[in-house]
């Protein structure tokens, strides 16, 4: 009798090993879909829906910060949260080797090397957010104190301010 293949990736085995309470929700996408596109095809609101991004310092040291999908993360803010001078994009080449993840299956929760990782304070006022499952096609669902705890995370506000806004005319 064939041995039935294990369908939990790292970031699974990580949570259960935690004990930490979770839900698995897949979709069917064979390659990079970006964030939007994915909570649109499921229904799901943008806020609470996190997307996973490694940057990398002035220093060389490799950071992982979680946001909302629908928001920019603000560099300085950013470099400020980790104690550096600046911080750029992980270039996207060197994210499987860095945290043995691909684009569009890559989490917080699991990486190769736990690296320093700082949510957005504004998952904080959910219940429950939606991160990548660690593989393209899953995701995980779980409260963000135990994200945080899991990730050894921060929270703090590192997203940029949005430049529209909104004009009345005075009368």
């Amino acid at each position: 009798m064939a041995k039935e293949k294990d369908v939990r990736t790292n970031a699974m085995r990580m949570l259960d090993k935690a004990n930490i309470p979770y839900r698995v929700n897949t979709y069917e996408c064979d390659e990079f879909v970006d964030a939007l596109h994915i909570s649109d095809m499921l229904g799901q609101p943008y806020d609470n829906v996190l997307k996973t991004l490694v940057l990398t310092g002035k220093s060389g040291a490799n950071y992982v910060f979680v946001i909302p999908i629908a928001k920019e993360l603000d560099m300085k803010k950013a470099a400020r949260a980790v104690g550096e001078k600046s911080v750029q994009m992980l270039p996207t080449r060197l994210l499987q080797a860095t945290t043995g993840y691909i684009r569009g299956g890559c989490t917080s929760i699991g990486m190769k090397k736990q690296l320093t990782t700082v949510i957005d304070a504004s998952a904080m006022a959910f219940d429950e957010v939606i991160i990548s499952g660690g593989r393209i096609g899953s995701q995980i669902i779980l409260s963000p104190a135990d994200l945080l705890a899991v990730t050894r995370a921060t929270a703090q506000d590192v997203l940029a301010i949005s430049s529209s806004f909104c004009y009345t005319e005075l009368l």
